[in-house]
């Protein structure tokens, strides 16, 4: 079992625990890439720490743009006939910027006042990761390895009656990617169109699965590897004609070149298909084609074009550039011989 998926089940045990004892830490930070596994434990957390007691007594806060002493002053106002005060905190920016004030405030809070955080991303390195980590529970959702995607879309299934091989469900990965909350929709196609039958095979999912935008990116992909600069925007602009934003393309051709380097990396260093397809979170056969594109491009090629990614999301972002614009110079530079 990989580390990370190992250390979520034994902090999600822990929180499992804290609720059935309804003993609770005055701080819980969720975070990680997994959006799925975050709105999970959020909505678990956030039920069982308001119990019995009115929504009134819970505040939530979102975006960058809080202001820390207005949710501090509610922190240290009491709860309404209820034993908690609950106060939600999600993409704050916090955990990557830094707060003195809010990190010193959670390390001797009211003895109302519960904090529930969730964020995408993190800096451990912070006053306020530090802070949860010391006197709270943090818990970090990645997405699962293959085999534990596995077995939780063939418990989804079973849940709704189907049986389902392991082929099957490779070919499910393949056709709609690994983010779990897009699974989960699929998850749900599959079970209605299946319905009144007890197993579901390759070719229901494929009837039923759609794989068009993975496709293209796919295509995209191998086109910009092999240099074929007109292929890639000829597809750029299908995408585009049907109404895909171009963050959204620019966040999957970003994800492209972050699994080729990682693969690139560890095929450097003699691993193994196996254990590279583990730790990137893929199937061996979907690894295959990521070894192959990499050979294209030495680290230092994948690290530029993951910079330029990076900095092209930030010059659109501060204005600098057209949405539009900022991916089609993606696409040329990496695709440049």
């Amino acid at each position: 079992m990989p580390a990370k998926t190992s250390e979520f089940k034994a902090k999600h045990s822990e929180i499992v625990k804290d609720i059935k004892a309804e003993d609770f830490k005055h701080c819980y930070l969720v975070y990680g890439e997994e959006a799925y596994l975050r709105n999970q434990v959020k909505d678990e957390l956030k039920k069982a720490l308001l119990g019995t007691g009115d929504s009134m007594n819970m505040s939530r806060y979102e975006g960058k743009d809080i202001n820390v002493m207005e949710v501090i002053d509610m922190a240290e106002t009491m709860p309404f006939f209820a034993p908690r005060r609950v106060i939600v905190v999600e993409e704050s920016g916090l955990f990557k910027n830094g707060c003195p004030e809010l990190a010193d405030y959670i390390k001797s809070p009211s003895e109302t006042a519960y904090f529930l955080f969730v964020e995408s991303s993190v800096d451990k390195r912070k006053d306020m990761f530090k802070a949860a980590n010391s006197k709270g529970l943090t818990i970090e959702c990645d997405t699962p390895d293959i085999a534990d995607l596995r077995v939780w879309a063939g418990r989804r299934l079973k849940n709704n009656g189907l049986m389902v091989t392991e082929a099957t469900l490779n070919f499910f990965f393949e056709r709609v990617g690994t983010d779990m909350s897009n699974a989960a929709n699929e998850l749900e196609k599959i079970s209605s169109y299946c319905m009144g039958r007890d197993s579901v095979s390759v070719s229901d999912v494929d009837a039923v699965c759609a794989n068009w935008l993975s496709n293209q990116i796919f295509a995209m992909t191998d086109a910009i590897v092999e240099h074929n600069q007109k292929k890639a925007m000829d597809l750029y602009y299908d995408l585009l004609a049907l109404r895909e934003p171009p963050q959204k393309i620019l966040a999957l051709i970003f994800r492209q070149f972050n699994i080729m380097l990682q693969v690139k990396e560890m095929s450097d260093n003699h691993k193994d298909k196996a254990s590279i397809a583990s730790a990137v979170h893929l199937a061996p056969f979907i690894v295959s084609k990521y070894i192959n594109w990499a050979r294209s491009y030495t680290i230092a090629q994948l690290k530029a074009c993951l910079e330029m990614c990076v900095a092209s999301d930030e010059a659109y972002k501060s204005g600098k550039l057209n949405d539009v614009i900022s991916v089609e110079m993606i696409i040329v530079k990496c695709s440049a011989r």
